[in-house]
């Protein structure tokens, strides 16, 4: 035991790498199923070799945006001193940024490899036995979440090594400077997390729109029909977006959530624990870690009988698994690691409500896959409230479409606040951040999970295109619906998570820039509060805008090659897929720009276009007011557009096996599911879009304003805690003052040592307690410190 807890932290980075193996050998798995007939796998093959043009087309615009911020990170990392206060950086900040989004696009392109072999060997799976489709689909989905899960861990727990290492002569800001280094790894992640899932959304939802529009509406052939010129690019989508986009998405969660914990977990004092004072830092990668073992598990409990069987039910399993034995490990775990007492900015806990905040977490991600898959599960009433509204026409589709999403914000938005309170009200800031990485501990399954729902959903796809026999497309249909549901879920999951990790990353930001409230009644920070509560709304905007141009594109080209080519429709002439699938490269790399820069550059702007303009609010206050209107109405718009594109595409996706409105059976090509399909059309730049962006959207601006922090720390201005503290004036014995070299100091003008409160409100303000009598003669009169 001694030999575990002197060398805990080198076993953070051996559990990435055994996840890692053990996705290795799934992937190895899947790679020996059989592929099918060689016209399956020329299908297959243009699926593949699309999406795999879309990432090196975004690969290579992305490297120049990494070169270029990377470069400006490290000319940051050389600043050491801003106005007297001390920046705990270093120009290492840039290979941490590197490698950062270097380990996330590389987790999307894992999981896009395996979802492009697992497709078609579903497909050949699904000619002998629902079973064993599930088999191959499901261990697909999981080499994505080991290798998202796998890559974080042995990322961060790596770098947090070598960081220690490098920063070692530092002393006591060791770990300060590491942590704070560390930071570039979540920027960079989170950077190409956007752009991936910005483009890949655009990318799927302009070839699914513009495939629909023509293909099922104009000329009346089924979806994913071999004829339809867009269906290759339809389905390139479903892996550049739903798998690629995601597993980047996940990555850049998991990494925020743990990083935020790490923040906080520097500032408590936990010197009476076996791991150096450490352990409330290094709990969190533990517990990540340790899930994904949880979650190799739970993976084997993904299984089902026969035909008859319910895959939902068999997922459920997997996934309650996984969350069960995390729940029971992390009691140990804490008890293990913590010791008994703590204290955060003045927040006494014990390691026992530690772990109750925990379990908080893993109950509201649960309670959020839930009502995630009610309103938008077949079956369930609000998908059943959109079908009998299609019977009157399109527009009442589209409102009882809109008024599910909108209901389906309640019970969520109370679920994280109820998450919120109890765990801070268990162990404060740190249970927030605490709780957000116990819920995102089972990534490895949800993510697993699911990156099945794009797989089964191709693997239908092929098996349209291929002519197969109507079982196999029964049973690929039986996956893609649960996958739907699948897929509706993990975004309820990933915006939950993303809720409770910007929390704690704005408790983060609070206390490294130097103040301790957000004050509203403050008219400039009032006035970020509602800028920040309108930039989701443009960011949705533009994602929208940017599907409706490209759809246009695409309705365009389809219309022209079945115009143009003779013999489509009659299977006498193969339609030039690469051409669609072109248009939805381009129009990805280039729209997804405007949305990047919107939620890269607005921190900046705010935090330096304003800093020292208003006496009363500094630019850091504005930038929280901003930070906590983005969050807001972030969440809210994702939960809403998510769900409502779920619920508008299971809708539709009911008509396939009938259904029943004012007595009499409807099914495809009826007027109600006309209707469903304008819908799901409407719906699909919603849930697959601009909706999943909006968790990466406040992540990213939490962590761009976390890593500024230090450069617009407040070092003016009132800092309370308990006491009233200014510049210029005294908090009882203690007068802040200028020092002839510039430096902002605080002093015991009697030589006293300063208490532990004073010496955190100092702390605070990013000063220094100096206690050394007669120091005071060597000071200059106190002077405004600008």
């Amino acid at each position: 035991m001694d030999f575990l807890q002197t060398n805990l932290i080198y076993f953070i980075p051996v559990l990435g790498i055994i996840g890692l193996l053990v996705m290795v050998s799934k992937s190895i798995w899947v790679s020996k199923q059989d592929a099918g007939d060689a016209k399956m796998q020329e299908l297959a093959g243009y699926i593949a070799d699309g999406a795999m043009a879309f990432l090196k087309a975004e690969w290579r615009v992305l490297s120049i945006f990494v070169i270029f911020a990377g470069a400006l990170l490290a000319y940051s990392g050389t600043i050491h001193e801003i106005n007297g206060k001390e920046i705990h950086s270093s120009w290492v900040i840039a290979v941490a940024f590197v490698i950062g989004a270097v380990f996330s696009a590389t987790a999307g392109y894992i999981g896009m490899r395996a979802a492009t072999k697992a497709n078609v060997r579903t497909t050949q799976a699904a000619r002998t036995s629902l079973k064993q489709a599930l088999k191959v689909s499901f261990t697909g989905g999981t080499v994505m979440g080991l290798g998202v899960a796998g890559l974080a861990i042995l990322g961060l727990g790596g770098l947090f090594i070598a960081f220690l290492a490098y920063f070692s002569d530092l002393g006591s800001e060791t770990v300060k400077t590491s942590i704070e280094v560390l930071t570039g790894f979540s920027l960079g992640a989170e950077s190409i997390a956007l752009f991936a899932r910005v483009g890949g959304g655009i990318y799927t939802k302009a070839a699914d729109v513009g495939a629909d529009l023509v293909g099922k509406v104009e000329a009346g052939i089924p979806e994913d029909d071999v004829r339809n010129p867009a269906t290759i690019a339809d389905n390139v989508g479903d892996n550049v977006g739903d798998v690629a986009g995601m597993g980047a998405d996940l990555f850049g969660s998991y990494v925020a959530t743990i990083l935020a914990t790490m923040v906080l977990g520097q500032e408590i004092n936990a010197s009476g624990d076996n791991f150096g004072g450490m352990s409330p830092i290094l709990l969190p990668m533990v517990i990540c870690g340790l899930g994904i073992l949880f979650s190799i598990v739970g993976t084997w409990f993904v299984t089902i009988k026969d035909e008859n069987s319910n895959v939902q039910t068999a997922l459920n399993l997997g996934n309650w698994s996984s969350i069960a034995i995390t729940a029971i490990a992390s009691f140990f775990i804490v008890k293990w690691m913590l010791p008994e007492n703590l204290i955060l900015r003045g927040y006494e806990f014990t390691s026992m409500n530690v772990f109750y905040a925990i379990i908080v977490g893993l109950v509201v991600g649960t309670i959020m896959s839930i009502v995630t898959e009610y309103y938008t599960a077949m079956g369930k009433s609000p998908v059943d409230s959109i079908i009998q509204q299609s019977s009157t026409g399109h527009a009442t589709n589209i409102i009882a479409g809109l008024a599910v999403g909108m209901k389906s914000t309640v019970i969520p938005i109370i679920t994280l606040a109820a998450g919120i309170m109890f765990s801070y009200y268990f162990a404060g800031l740190y249970g927030v951040a605490i709780a957000a990485a116990g819920m995102m501990a089972t990534t490895a399954m949800q993510l697993a999970i699911d990156a099945f729902g794009p797989i089964a959903d191709n693997a239908g796809g092929i098996a349209e295109m291929s002519q197969l026999p109507p079982e196999v497309r029964e049973r690929t249909d039986n996956l893609d619906a649960v996958g739907n549901t699948t897929a509706a879920t993990g975004k309820g999951f990933a915006i939950a998570s993303a809720a409770l990790t910007s929390l704690a990353l704005f408790a983060a930001f609070v206390g490294v820039a130097g103040i301790s409230s957000i004050d509203i009644y403050k008219a400039p920070v009032l006035a970020a509060l509602f800028v920040g509560g309108m930039i989701p709304f443009i960011f949705s905007a533009l994602c929208i805008q940017a599907v409706g141009k490209a759809a246009m594109d695409m309705v365009n080209e389809v219309r022209r090659q079945f115009r143009e080519i003779p013999g489509i429709m009659e299977y006498k002439a193969k339609p030039e897929y690469e051409k669609c699938v072109a248009i939805s490269t381009k129009a990805s790399i280039r729209e997804m720009m405007m949305p990047g820069a919107i939620a890269l550059l607005t921190p900046i702007l705010v935090g330096f276009g304003f800093k020292n303009v208003f006496n009363d609010a500094s630019s850091a206050e504005m930038l929280g007011g901003l930070l906590a209107g983005v969050t807001v109405s972030g969440v809210l718009m994702g939960i809403f557009q998510s769900n409502a594109g779920g619920a508008w595409d299971n809708a539709k996706k009911s008509f396939e096996k009938g259904v029943m409105i004012n007595n009499e059976m409807h099914y495809k090509k009826s007027e109600p599911h006309k209707a469903s399909v304008t819908g799901d059309t409407v719906g699909d730049p919603f849930k697959d879009t601009s909706g999943p962006s909006m968790n990466i959207l406040i992540k990213l601006m939490s962590i761009v304003s976390l890593v500024i922090a230090p450069y617009i720390a407040q070092t003016q201005g009132t800092i309370s805690s308990g006491n009233s503290l200014n510049i210029n004036h005294q908090i009882e014995n203690v007068q802040i003052i200028k020092s002839e070299n510039g430096k902002i100091v605080a002093i015991h003008k009697d030589g006293s040592t300063c208490t532990e409160q004073e010496m955190a409100i100092m702390k605070k303000a990013g000063l220094k307690c100096c206690t050394k009598p007669g120091l005071m003669e060597r000071f200059k009169t106190p002077a405004p410190v600008n």
